[in-house]
């Protein structure tokens, strides 16, 4: 089929490269001039891992092109997929600017029937919007489809996703429109969720809501743990083998960043409040996220003596995940400028998001390594804020000898607490009471029996 892919973020770039895959036609469109040449020379504005590669195979291959030329992209195109970011506004809704000028663009250069897709996180109602946006400004007797198919990727993860579906969720007024999507997505061996367009809308928030709530339970957990002295890797790995609830995204940790959970959650809770119902646990949901943040600076200064003033701290991961170069609400950045904030002295390493997190934190009081082992240099502690799989295998044993202070405050429970402090650390991680502080080593547990 013939595609237009309008948006070519984390979403609209991986989508254009899927669909030239699977065999269709496809031009990505970009209003960003920069940006379309850059991927145009072969260079990718995004890191995702297998997405270089992919692209150029089908740019070579003549299936897929990148163009400015917004009307050209419409008319040529039979399915037009929207990939526009929605970010949250001041009051925490949607916001939905980039949907409402492309739809209306979207209007003025259909020539004939096409079918319209929100590929986009939106709000209940909005293909609703987007259909009266485009029959106030479409050419009298052009039809059109609208389509809800919301994504479902892990940043990171992407490509191995889109040909690895769970499932593809497709809301639609007409089985026309419905099945011309099933068509582009044929390939795939998964189920297929045919629903109506608020439907295939509110799945999509309810999704990111639910593993949002996974991680703050877990991380509530976590804080019991400590004071208890029990070990949540233990707990969530005994809780995980239960089917019911699965083991995925009971990790404890800093709690949950990105492009994506942060404004989705916000964004139905304030849908919730619209439609004159109070989410209550999705709100308990979003205050317990941000407490994890906190939490940690506490335990730090807890641990350093009370307070990071004058200290030098090296923080590894900036990214608000593994394997991506995204920084967009990243946990890992808000702990640096709390320690920062603080007047500890940073020392930071990411194997990717340098450049990135420049933007966001600035020169002052941060000192950028371009090697990790220059983090661990007369450093007084050491945080590791995001789960990337190769600060595992580093030389600890050597490293940690370039440290004042062999103390490490693990944020994402990445590496075994044994292990360290055979190496010589003290070692602290997110709900492993038996190496923090806990109620239960004080003797306090007992004491309270006592005068009951």
């Amino acid at each position: 089929m013939k595609i237009c892919v309008i948006g070519t973020g984390y979403v609209g770039l991986v989508g254009a490269a899927v669909f030239a895959e699977f065999g269709h036609n496809v031009i990505g469109v970009d209003n960003n001039a920069k940006k379309i040449e850059l991927i145009k020379k072969g260079k990718m504005p995004i890191y995702e891992p297998g997405l270089e590669e992919l692209v150029a195979k089908n740019v070579k291959n003549g299936k897929l092109e990148f163009t400015t030329d917004f009307d050209r992209a419409v008319k040529k195109s039979e399915v037009i997929f929207v990939c526009v970011g929605t970010p949250s506004n001041q009051s925490g809704a949607a916001d939905l600017s980039y949907v409402w000028s492309v739809a209306k663009s979207i209007a003025k250069s259909m020539n004939s029937y096409k079918v319209v897709v929100i590929k986009s996180t939106v709000p209940v109602g909005t293909n609703e919007e987007v259909e009266r946006i485009i029959l106030a400004n479409v050419a009298k007797g052009i039809k059109f489809d609208m389509v809800s198919c919301p994504e479902f990727l892990r940043e990171g993860y992407s490509i191995y996703d889109s040909f690895n579906a769970d499932r593809v969720v497709i809301g639609g007024k007409t089985q026309k429109a419905i099945d011309i999507i099933k068509k582009i997505y044929a390939k795939l061996d998964c189920p297929f969720i045919e629903c109506d367009l608020r439907s295939a809308e509110m799945i999509k928030y309810a999704a990111n809501a639910f593993l949002a709530t996974k991680i703050s339970f877990i991380n509530e957990i976590a804080q019991i743990c400590e004071r208890a002295g029990s070990d949540v890797v233990k707990v969530a790995e005994g809780m995980g083998y239960d089917k019911r609830i699965g083991k995925a995204f009971l990790k404890a940790g800093l709690g949950y960043g990105g492009s994506c959970f942060p404004k989705d959650v916000e964004a139905l809770y304030r849908t919730s409040t619209d439609q004159a119902y109070d989410f209550r646990l999705l709100r308990g949901v979003m205050d317990v996220n941000e407490a994890q943040r906190t939490n940690f600076i506490s335990k730090v200064k807890r641990v350093l003596g009370g307070s990071v003033g004058g200290k030098t701290i090296g923080c590894l991961g900036l990214a608000f995940k593994e394997n991506t170069d995204d920084v967009r609400k990243s946990v890992s950045i808000d702990v640096v400028r709390l320690l920062r904030g603080e007047g500890a002295k940073v020392k930071v390493f990411d194997p990717i998001a340098m450049e990135s997190s420049k933007k966001e934190l600035g020169e002052v009081g941060i000192q950028y390594c371009r090697e990790p082992q220059e983090v661990f240099e007369g450093v007084e502690a050491l945080c590791i804020l995001t789960e990337w799989e190769e600060f595992k295998a580093y030389d600890y044993a050597k490293w940690g000898k370039l440290m004042t202070k062999k103390i490490v405050f693990d944020g994402r429970n990445l590496l075994d607490p044994k292990s360290m402090e055979k190496l010589g650390f003290k070692y602290y991680g997110v709900g492993r009471g038996s190496n923090g502080w806990s109620l239960a080593s004080t003797g306090a547990i007992f004491d309270q029996k006592h005068h009951q």
